[in-house]
């Protein structure tokens, strides 16, 4: 089956599966899975909660930015973006520029429970996660809904969920060349 080639941005919340979709979506569709976290740690040789720790959060959204900007190919892409990429000012617009958006969403229990443990979410790292989890989201759900389809992940199974990404990504990709 042939896809259009045209990129694909997972944005949403840490914890709503960017990554795990991106990854059975570029593989259906034999496309490049590329994670935005994964690719600034490995341009700069430093890990998330470094950058964080030593340089700041807008150093690390800087890096963020030069990414979707110059950082990877124009096309033939699963972009799996980090939860606050899209939050900064003017990033929604560039990744509509560039391809199609989706948003993936989960509750906030799930949340939670995919992110506990993890020492790679510096925003995380706090007291009560649970609350800090609820400030981020209530902060970040208005743009998170302005960013395309919003696809939920909560208790379906992966391949439902990749069927449904697909299926909204042929459709939106046909109409972003337009």
């Amino acid at each position: 089956m042939k896809f259009p080639e045209t990129n694909l941005y997972f944005v949403g919340f840490m914890g709503t599966g960017k990554t795990t979709v991106g990854h059975a979506v570029a593989q259906r569709m034999g496309y490049q899975l590329l994670d935005s976290d994964v690719e600034i740690e490995r341009k700069v040789g430093k890990s998330i909660p470094d950058i964080f720790a030593n340089e700041g959060e807008p150093a690390f959204r800087a890096l963020e930015k030069d990414f979707i900007e110059q950082g990877h190919p124009a096309e033939k892409c699963v972009v799996a973006c980090g939860g606050g990429l899209v939050v900064q000012p003017g990033m929604l617009e560039l990744l509509k520029s560039k391809g199609v958006v989706i948003c993936l969403q989960a509750s906030l229990e799930t949340i939670l429970k995919r992110t506990q443990g993890s020492r790679h979410r510096p925003l995380l790292n706090v007291e009560d996660p649970m609350e800090r989890i609820r400030a981020l989201y209530a902060a970040r759900e208005p743009i998170y809904r302005q960013a395309g389809t919003v696809i939920l992940t909560d208790g379906r199974p992966l391949a439902e969920i990749v069927t449904h990404v697909i299926r909204t990504y042929r459709r939106e990709a046909a109409e972003f060349g337009r």
